[in-house]
């Protein structure tokens, strides 16, 4: 994709400033209309990293994140479903992700691992996919304190449009959008929820969870294709959120993180 012009890596500061500058042109008639999506390479579980040695060379290939977990129990960190901290393996790896300044990814870490996470780690902190425990009583979601402890450190929380994650009692099997009437105002609801916890709209931002693991049937009644995102705006202005909220929990918010964690 890379080698067709359709992505474009995004490793460092100037790479993401290139990039901006050639999506940011005021006139569209100025740009391509398929110009390239660049991307942040991160890993969702670390399981894959065999010896810290080959966390330094994926980083030299341009790894800039890391979920030390995902489901289960894992070599690093305990994630969704499971208990348990990180253990002496978990903490070399966040380690070294400090020393490399990986940003690590909070998304699916269990409670006793995200403690024990923060508490060792003091690098750069975001949530790439997570909701709000207080809407969805779950473990896959974060709790209030959790939320504080990650505003605490200046993380933005990237929101998810999986259904299951957006009201509570979902059924696999038997629950759908339509039947639980699950739309993009819970997807709003959780943006609120967060902006709630912070005191502002600095710490929200879109996660979607949108990569092929599901279609239609769990997702948000209103979304067909990933151009319906383009409704969340409007959604937020509906609350009173000013156009500089909307833009933050849009793009600015996760802009300013990386222009931060790179600087």
């Amino acid at each position: 994709m890379e080698e067709a012009g359709e992505i474009v890596h995004i490793v460092d500061a100037a790479a993401l400033e290139r990039h901006l500058q050639r999506w940011g042109a005021d006139d569209e008639d100025s740009h391509d209309a398929h110009e390239p999506i660049g991307y942040v390479l991160s890993l969702e579980g670390a399981d894959s990293i065999v010896t810290l040695r080959h966390l330094e060379r994926a980083y030299a290939q341009g790894l800039r994140a890391v979920g030390p977990a995902h489901y289960g129990p894992g070599v690093y960190a305990q994630g969704t479903n499971a208990t348990g901290g990180v253990g002496e393996k978990g903490r070399g790896l966040l380690r070294e992700m400090e020393r490399l300044n990986i940003i690590l990814d909070a998304t699916h870490l269990c409670d006793e691992s995200f403690w024990e996470c923060l508490e060792v780690f003091r690098g750069p902190v975001w949530a790439s996919h997570n909701n709000c425990r207080a809407l969805v009583p779950h473990g896959r979601q974060f709790s209030d304190e959790q939320l504080r402890a990650l505003i605490d450190r200046g993380a933005v929380v990237g929101v998810v449009f999986d259904a299951w994650m957006l009201v509570p009692d979902w059924v696999r099997g038997s629950s759908t959008p339509q039947n639980r009437g699950v739309t993009l105002a819970q997807v709003a609801d959780n943006i609120d929820h967060i902006c709630q916890v912070a005191g502002n709209a600095l710490h929200a931002g879109i996660g979607s969870d949108l990569d092929g693991a599901f279609g239609t049937e769990q997702g948000p009644a209103d979304v067909d294709t990933i151009a319906d995102l383009q409704k969340v705006p409007a959604l937020l202005a509906q609350r009173g959120y000013s156009a500089q909220d909307i833009e933050n929990v849009c793009h600015g918010n996760f802009l300013r993180f990386l222009r931060k964690a790179w600087s």
